[in-house]
């Protein structure tokens, strides 16, 4: 897909087969269906013609061994080629092409990133990424490498930022995030998700705050099964202040939608309210602190009517919040 530009609004949307091919087929819950039925309903809301939309673009294996050893990432070139087994204990299956895909996925958050900061759009929405769950040595939950963490990697490299905040309303907890970076004092983590007794990947307690001179560093907010949006928005106020307090250059925010009441594998009640204040107030902390720059990754949601509402509610934020004040 070529790129579609419109100078009117600032914020890039990354939309094309190549991401679409990052599913595990169409009986399993991450299926290659979720992007057409997000980009189907944003488009009907005219979303589409406010936005400048980028093609994927793909990471080479130096880029995704910022964040990965390279033992995992050939191994995963390995099973890329014969489509066969599993690359965890299970959730993750590979599929011919599998490596591919994932490197899509991360080149377009690392693209999305470096406009940014380049100043090409004040905010940037990659609807198929935020793969949270995926370890420095392996796959875990649905998530092939973490492009989270190599965006992350890559603003420290490539572009010298010293405060990073990565915010995370998933309702998993963001775990391969969390601990690839739990002794990173420079990287702010705020991550508000299930209870880790009741849901996946079972971790995130509030006492896990960082490590050494992190310590402090991270807020994990378990909410109950059955949480609503009053509940999510009494937990922000922690959230937002959190965020303030570091002081970020650069904030990520993972929207996953699996947090919408309906989903599958889930047990959280939100609207589409909670992802649209949650990004408008995100907004307004980048305008303050990070020259406007704001990351959105679409994350999990396996309802596909709530992902297409869900994220389209945080692409509508984006534009309302990217428009230059008059």
């Amino acid at each position: 897909m070529a790129d579609t530009n419109n100078t009117a609004c600032g914020v890039c949307v990354y939309v094309g087969a190549e991401l679409a091919r990052y599913g595990f087929g169409d009986d399993h819950p991450f299926g290659p269906d979720r992007l057409d039925a997000f980009w189907r309903y944003a488009r009907k809301k005219g979303l589409d013609k406010q936005v400048t939309i980028r093609a994927p673009v793909a990471a080479d294996v130096a880029l995704i061994e910022l964040f990965h050893e390279s033992k995992y990432v050939a191994r995963v070139r390995t099973q890329s080629k014969t489509g066969t087994g599993f690359l965890d204990y299970g959730d993750t299956p590979a599929f011919a092409g599998v490596f591919e895909a994932a490197a899509y996925v991360v080149g377009s958050s690392v693209d999305a990133a470096r406009r940014l900061i380049a100043g090409e759009c004040r905010r940037a929405f990659v609807p198929i990424a935020g793969l949270h769950h995926a370890r420095r040595d392996g796959a875990a939950g649905f998530c092939v490498f973490n492009d989270c963490g190599v965006v992350i990697e890559s603003l420290r490299r490539d572009h010298g930022l010293q405060r990073i905040a990565y915010v995370d309303i998933d309702a998993h907890h963001g775990d391969g995030v969390f601990y690839g970076f739990e002794d990173a004092p420079w990287l702010c983590v705020v991550d508000i998700h299930e209870d880790g007794r009741f849901l996946y990947p079972g971790t995130g307690a509030a006492d896990e705050t960082g490590r050494g001179k992190a310590r402090g560093t991270k807020l994990n907010i378990p909410m109950p099964p059955d949480a609503g949006d009053e509940e999510f928005m009494a937990a922000w106020t922690r959230a937002e202040d959190f965020v303030a307090a570091a002081r970020p250059e650069f904030i990520i925010l993972q929207c996953g939608a699996d947090s919408l009441a309906g989903d599958p594998i889930t047990h959280l009640r939100y609207s589409p309210a909670a992802h649209r204040m949650a990004t408008e107030r995100l907004s307004a902390l980048a305008d303050q602190f990070s020259n406007g720059r704001l990351l959105a990754l679409g994350g999990g949601g396996y309802n596909r009517a709530n992902l297409a509402r869900g994220w389209s509610a945080v692409l509508e934020e984006l534009i309302h919040g990217a428009r230059a004040p008059t």
